[in-house]
């Protein structure tokens, strides 16, 4: 049994003049929805992303074709010519993207009397907002969320179910947050007393501040600040199961991919991104526009733009450190060689 889709209700020639795309071929053709380049059929809009594909474009059923201008002699029916065409994918996907937010204020939600929602604010069921919390316009909250105390959420944004904001939380505009996320809690820290022979815990006093359109994925983590406040910049997005550590600040526009631990007091600039499964250790500075490649650990700052990578394959650790040692020699070693053979 397939799933249902949701349907559109429009022309190629209405989606080129909402979104500013030139179009080629019969503007009448009715489009209904978007789909892969091998799947689509005669009532949907589909994308060329890639030289990879053209080969496919015959074979294409689609009732019409987005494709950047390089590419538009080799259309063969009607399309849509885009200077990006997965920006264009992006834009109009957005017409079919539906919402869950519940309709309005179900019953069982617990509300703090001290409290403030906004115009249009819905909440589902079995939520908690507790005291002192401010909810802005239009925000949108799913089943069993909990908003802590003094809370501040933008306008526009959407939480969905069962995530948690713990308390003195600020979150900016327009922001998603998917399922499971837990934004608060107490970050990592503890100092030994060798006197009582345990762990002290160090209170983490301050919280977390999420710029305006940031996106969170389900069972991201972000912990709140021993000394300072952690901080998500504006349009940042970070894909599932993401730990951030404590006191961490990390730059507007930045991407991180799922599986990714950042350890505390890491600043972490504009513009970068930042691959699955990477790990950076506590109090670096990585520079604006780093590119760090899947499964790296970065442990020392980084102070110029670029791509980085590291990893090896496992091995016995005593054998590891040997050759870390010895690759960082590499070049030098190579070098002489050089001069030896010249």
């Amino acid at each position: 049994m397939s799933i249902e889709r949701p349907l559109l209700e429009t022309t190629l020639a209405g989606i080129g003049e909402q979104f500013g795309l030139t179009v080629v071929g019969d503007g009448q053709v009715r489009i209904t929805g978007i789909a892969a380049l091998d799947e689509a059929g005669p009532e949907d809009l589909t994308f060329l992303f890639s030289a990879r594909y053209l080969n496919r474009l015959p074979a294409c059923r689609a009732g019409a074709v987005v494709v950047s201008p390089k590419f538009a002699s080799a259309l063969t029916g009607p399309g849509l010519i885009a200077e990006q065409p997965r920006l264009a994918w992006a834009r109009i996907a957005t017409l079919l993207d539906v919402s869950d937010a519940w309709p309005d204020i179900h019953p069982t939600a617990q509300i703090d009397e001290t409290a403030e929602l906004g115009l249009g604010v819905s909440i589902g069921p079995n939520s908690v907002v507790r005291a002192g919390a401010v909810l802005g316009p239009d925000v949108a909250l799913g089943s069993g969320v909990v908003v802590g105390e003094n809370v501040r959420i933008g306008d526009g944004s959407q939480i969905h179910s069962n995530v948690v904001l713990y308390h003195q939380i600020q979150i900016g505009n327009q922001c998603i947050i998917h399922a499971n996320a837990v934004i608060g809690a107490d970050g990592f820290g503890f100092e030994f007393d060798p006197a009582a022979g345990r762990l002290v815990k160090i209170p983490q006093v301050y919280g977390v501040r999420i710029g305006d359109q940031v996106e969170l994925g389900a069972g991201t983590t972000i912990d709140r600040g021993a000394l300072t406040d952690t901080e998500v910049g504006a349009g940042v997005k970070i894909d599932n199961q993401v730990q951030i550590g404590h006191g961490t600040k990390i730059g507007a526009h930045t991407v991180i991919s799922g599986a990714t631990a950042i350890a505390g007091s890491t600043r972490i600039g504009q513009y970068c991104m930042i691959g699955g499964a990477v790990g950076i250790i506590d109090n670096l500075t990585i520079c604006d526009r780093v590119e760090i490649t899947a499964m790296s650990l970065v442990t020392q700052s980084i102070g110029e733009p670029g791509r980085y990578s590291s990893g090896t394959g496992l091995m016995p650790s005593r054998h590891w450190k040997r050759n870390v040692v010895v690759f960082r020699k590499l070049d030098d070693l190579y070098k002489r060689l050089r001069k030896l053979e010249s």
